[in-house]
């Protein structure tokens, strides 16, 4: 995917948390944004999710530019996967109805169709055991993961991850991290937002320091990490590594 950003400004009744941001990525199957609290990463990432709207600039994927009324934007987020800080499980429901709820409901798929594309996902991702209980049964991880697998089973262009660690213990976070991992190696377009950022640097293709509103660098993982010029991305990377 290729990802085009121009003068990007969003407000919410009060000062730009986007301020005429601009990126442009080369032809990248991972693309991970990272930088301060409140710098903007996760309204970025809403924005090329569908789920919000810009005050002003443009947005492309693959030289489509994402709809800018509201019927297309619903049309659009039909065609991608999203993935929160805190799961969207509904409780009432089991992990399995979970997953089939979308496909049956919005994509139109009937319910021998939605079971058939969900069992082997299921199974890869070692979750088929815990099919039939509902989340307050699960643990944090699974949960995470069952929410990962919802996103994942619509067949979306890509899937979006807004902090998909940020609420789990190390060990859980392991169990999501190497998830994410294999949608990576199996082909899955990714865009996400994380503090993880040794798993930034191994996962990410380019990665796009978000600060106050702007994109502040972006590269490859070894342009930030390694060599970053930026004294901003100094001053943060000295900080979260050590």
């Amino acid at each position: 995917m290729q990802l085009t950003v121009c003068d990007l400004v969003q407000r919410y009744d009060g000062p730009a948390i986007l301020d005429g941001l601009t990126l442009a990525t080369g032809d990248v199957q991972a693309l991970v944004l990272v930088g301060p609290s409140g710098g903007g990463k996760t309204t970025l990432l809403r924005i090329l999710a569908g789920l919000d709207r810009p005050v002003a600039g443009t947005v492309a994927f693959d030289g489509v530019p994402l709809p800018a009324d509201e019927a297309g934007l619903r049309a659009y987020r039909r065609t991608v996967g999203t993935v929160f800080q805190a799961y969207n499980l509904f409780p009432h429901l089991s992990a399995l109805d979970n997953l089939l709820l979308p496909l049956v409901r919005v994509h139109g798929l009937s319910e021998v169709e939605a079971r058939e594309r969900v069992r082997g996902p299921l199974e890869r991702f070692h979750l088929a055991e815990h099919a039939a209980k509902r989340p307050a049964a699960l643990s944090g991880g699974q949960k995470q993961r069952i929410a990962i697998l919802r996103a994942l089973v619509v067949q979306p262009r890509r899937i979006f991850l807004d902090e998909p660690t940020s609420a789990l213990d190390p060990e859980m976070r392991g169990e999501v991290l190497e998830m994410i991992g294999e949608l990576k190696a199996a082909g899955t377009q990714l865009v996400m937002v994380t503090h993880e950022m040794g798993f930034a640097r191994r996962v990410a293709d380019e990665i796009a320091f978000v600060a106050d509103g702007r994109i502040a660098a972006h590269g490859t993982a070894d342009d930030l990490f390694t060599r970053p010029s930026v004294p901003r991305v100094r001053e943060f990377l000295t900080k979260v590594l050590v």
